[in-house]
């Protein structure tokens, strides 16, 4: 009868979610709850839409206070035509909007290297390590920044940002193994850029679209030394029981896609995909006093959330929750004070965003 009750309350959390969200804003954010926002292939708004991209970033500036927004998180495919300065040009400037704001960091996709070598010399002259060292929540870079990670505080908990390039090969499996391990405490998060889409190299057109989803075993970087996305899982991320959650871009013929793995160690890792076009970026809400994060597909240019495409008609793959145990809210005290708590909260989010003036 519990199970049922409980059954019952998801469906009806689920009903009011979907008629609040609807096509409009965001939702109020709920008491202690706080935002990651992750930035799909911005490669078409870099090559000729650099409105779109402002658009992106300004409205994580405008909303950073409103969503507490403590980290940006870009999916690789920043450009184009790796070649072209003025794309370059473009994502440089868009990105570093959020400089001394809010703390961001970045993939390498395989549009943002030199053919398919993986070759990062392009990114890397843009988005140097050196250009984040000394920040407090900038941990450390391999290869110049190719990949790098980053650490949070928020809602209470430590959170760790791991963002690794396309296809990455062994020394970078190994390298972001070792950060993983050396974080125990800290909530892993791994940002990538191609992970989820066809499980096996479509032959055709109509694969890309028709073929079954999933963690993909096929490559496109680093040649006979890059690894398949199902290699980096199986030499690396399964292994690490503080990791939660793995976001991914790549693949703007699959759109969006999420599914659970089980780790090595008996943990639950979602996988998350996304890639859109017309500025539609996710927003990941960790709301620790229900035990999830809501998910929500949304468009600063459009000024909507996603109810659906023509590729992917169903809006509750757009816009879902995904369950994750966290530490609820400290309760109130004797003698303690609801001010108190609110410092505390707002504590964990001024060291995540810089030290910024409170919201």
């Amino acid at each position: 009868m519990k199970k049922m009750s409980r059954f019952v309350l998801a469906l009806g959390w689920l009903g009011a979610m979907a008629a609040s969200v609807g096509a409009g804003p965001l939702p109020p954010l709920p008491e202690g709850a706080f935002s990651l926002v992750a930035l799909p292939d911005t490669q078409a708004y870099s090559a000729g839409q650099p409105e779109v991209f402002e658009a992106e970033i300004q409205w994580v500036l405008d909303h950073r206070d409103e969503q507490r927004i403590v980290f940006v998180t870009h999916l690789g495919d920043i450009v184009d035509e790796n070649g072209e300065p003025a794309q370059w040009d473009v994502a440089e400037r868009c990105m570093k909007m959020l400089d001394g704001r809010v703390p961001y960091g970045l993939c390498v996709g395989n549009h943002d290297m030199v053919g398919s070598s993986g070759n990062s010399s392009n990114f890397q002259a843009r988005f140097p390590a050196s250009s984040f060292a000394g920040l407090p929540w900038y941990g450390g870079a391999y290869k110049n920044n190719a990949s790098s990670w980053q650490t949070l505080s928020a809602g209470g908990m430590d959170f760790l940002i791991v963002h690794i390039e396309c296809n990455a090969p062994d020394d970078v499996l190994a390298w972001a193994g070792q950060v993983l391990d050396e974080h125990p405490n800290h909530r892993a998060i791994v940002s990538t850029h191609m992970y989820l889409g066809p499980i096996d190299k479509p032959e055709t057109p109509e694969d890309y679209y028709e073929a079954p989803k999933g963690r993909m075993r096929w490559k496109k970087c680093h040649g006979a030394a890059g690894n398949t996305p199902q290699e980096m899982w199986d030499k690396c991320f399964r292994r690490h029981k503080n990791l939660f959650l793995i976001l991914c871009g790549d693949q703007s013929r699959t759109q969006t896609f999420h599914q659970r793995a089980t780790g090595e160690a008996g943990n639950t890792v979602h996988e998350a995909l996304s890639d859109y076009r017309e500025g539609y970026l996710r927003v990941y809400r960790f709301v620790p006093g229900e035990n999830r994060i809501d998910v929500f597909t949304y468009s600063p240019t459009l000024g909507k959330l996603c109810d659906g495409t023509p590729l992917v008609p169903d809006r509750a793959r757009h816009q879902f929750a995904i369950p994750y145990a966290m530490p609820r809210p400290k309760r109130l005290g004797r003698n303690s004070s609801a001010s108190a708590v609110e410092g505390e909260t707002r504590r964990d989010y001024e060291y995540a965003a810089l030290r910024v003036p409170p919201f």
